[in-house]
């Protein structure tokens, strides 16, 4: 049997509950630090999709004969997938109810990870200001770091959002 449709007309989505997620710029406080909850296994498969999907098409990430004469076991994951997952397992702590995203900086690769190594992230704020050009609004900024399943640090980078200050 065949459920019947979701009305969704704008009338009925305008009393829509409407749930407020992520931090407002005043929760951030300097050296507060954020253990973000949830790592993520990443895969070959992930890797070989990413990179194929990215049009990156550096052979040490997707060729094994190529990874050994540069001198690993195996092929390395991307450092730009390393990286896209570390920004996104902070989103929910971090920069879901900000209004921009404003960049990243200092991005330092210190270790590679492979098939099967979990990646876990903490973020520090580093400052958290009133926008200069931007009246109402506030910059956040955070040192992220990513770690293995055994702790050792493999990443880190500063990143920024702009976020409305309360009135």
């Amino acid at each position: 049997m065949r459920e019947p449709p979701v009305d969704a007309t704008p009338e009925k989505l305008r009393h829509a509950p409407l749930t407020r997620r992520g931090h407002s710029f005043s929760d951030f406080q300097v050296g507060q630090v954020y253990e973000h909850h949830w790592g993520r296994t990443l895969t070959e498969t992930d890797n070989v999709l990413f990179t194929s999907l990215t049009l990156h098409f550096n052979p040490l990430y997707f060729n094994a004969e190529t990874a050994r004469r540069r001198g690993q076991d195996r092929c390395p994951l991307n450092p730009l997938l390393i990286l896209g997952t570390a920004v996104s397992l902070s989103v929910e702590d971090l920069s879901e109810a900000s209004e921009a995203f404003l960049g990243l900086d200092d991005v330092r690769f210190l270790k590679p990870l492979y098939g099967g190594d979990t990646l876990s992230a903490r973020s520090t704020v580093l400052e958290a200001r009133p926008s200069s050009s931007r009246p109402g609004q506030g910059v956040v900024s955070w040192l992220t770091e990513g770690f293995d399943q055994r702790g050792e640090l493999v990443l880190s980078f500063r990143r920024a959002n702009l976020f409305q200050l309360e009135p």
